[in-house]
């Protein structure tokens, strides 16, 4: 049997939506959608408008003490089968160690929801082991940066919507790993598009403010191709550009496209799938690995990795009096394709 601390996502909010409660939610980590998306259905949900008025509590770390908010758990709800303690922030909470004596023996009428964001709950503290053992603790990590476009796509399909992978690729690359703030976007773009449709990329270039032909996506592909005309259109348009495309945003996108350059060469078996499966990457983009190994053998690949972080170093300031971003980018690609 699985350990309650290692409810998934999806399970948590089932239990939720099938009304099975627990006394104590701990809902800690590095990424803050889920801790919110879980407290957010608990607020919204649990109680009906009228029990809320009486039984609902939403503090913040910040502007509370534990021994305040263990008297408002303590009490009994008023008209209804529960009530509700929300601490949000509760990483900022002073002394959050003296909740002990009251998850050791808590009510059952009270759903008591700690939501600790940016950091976890030291799982050796006797607090931990007291909310696994009478509740729930719910680790909500980040997602790694080739995971997120499959999150997409799932957060989708959940919704009735389908995207292409190039379109989940291109959020990605734009949005980075923030779920909040992929979410946000997502929502904007289904405004106007009815249910069953498919989001592709000329969508969200339109509606997200994404250049069609000046972005990373497109910089990679005409690396691959050695395209040295569009690469140095794209960065002239960086450069043009510097806080939408900022060379610090840039330099990671691009090491990790050639990491997965350098990987790709070494892989014994390059059929389409195993190579999607070793490199984490949809099927869809295969090829463009392929021509990009063409285009770069291990040598230069290898040196192209040492230019980037150089020029990482370089973007943070180090070793660099007063290059700007364009003109450390055309360094950079210059050096990429010769």
């Amino acid at each position: 049997m699985a350990e309650k601390n290692s409810i998934s996502f999806e399970n948590l909010l089932g239990d939720l939506k099938n009304q099975i409660y627990h006394p104590v939610y701990l809902l800690h980590g590095e990424e803050s959608y889920f801790i919110d998306a879980v407290s957010d259905y608990i607020e919204q949900h649990v109680l009906s408008d009228l029990e809320k008025e009486f039984n609902q509590t939403i503090a913040y770390g910040k502007d509370s003490n534990v021994l305040t908010l263990m008297s408002y758990a303590k009490r009994f709800p008023m008209m209804a089968n529960y009530q509700v303690l929300i601490v949000k922030e509760a990483q900022d909470l002073d002394k959050i160690e003296d909740f002990l004596p009251y998850v050791e023996h808590p009510l059952t009428s009270t759903i008591l929801v700690l939501c600790y964001k940016y950091g976890k709950l030291d799982k050796r503290k006797g607090l931990y082991k007291a909310i696994e053992k009478h509740g729930v603790a719910f680790e909500s990590a980040k997602l790694y940066d080739n995971k997120v476009p499959d999150w997409i796509n799932d957060y989708l399909r959940q919704r009735k919507y389908a995207i292409t992978p190039k379109a989940a690729a291109l959020l990605t690359e734009f949005l980075g790993a923030d779920l909040g703030k992929i979410v946000n976007e997502i929502q904007k773009l289904l405004i106007n598009i009815p249910a069953g449709s498919e989001i592709n990329e000329a969508y969200v270039e339109k509606n997200i403010g994404i250049s069609k032909d000046f972005n990373v996506f497109e910089l990679q592909k005409a690396l691959a191709m050695k395209n040295v005309v569009k690469a140095n259109q794209i960065i002239l348009y960086f450069a043009a550009n510097p806080r939408e495309n900022p060379l610090v945003k840039v330099i990671p996108i691009l090491f990790s496209y050639f990491s997965k350059v350098l990987l790709y060469h070494y892989l014994p078996d390059k059929s389409r799938n195993s190579v999607a499966a070793a490199l984490s990457i949809n099927p869809f983009f295969v090829s463009d690995y392929q021509q990009a190994a063409k285009s770069f053998p291990v040598g230069k690949t290898i040196t192209i990795i040492s230019y980037l972080r150089e020029y990482d170093l370089k973007a943070k300031g180090v070793d660099n009096i007063s290059a700007s971003d364009g003109e450390l980018m055309k360094e950079l690609i210059f050096k990429i394709l010769h």
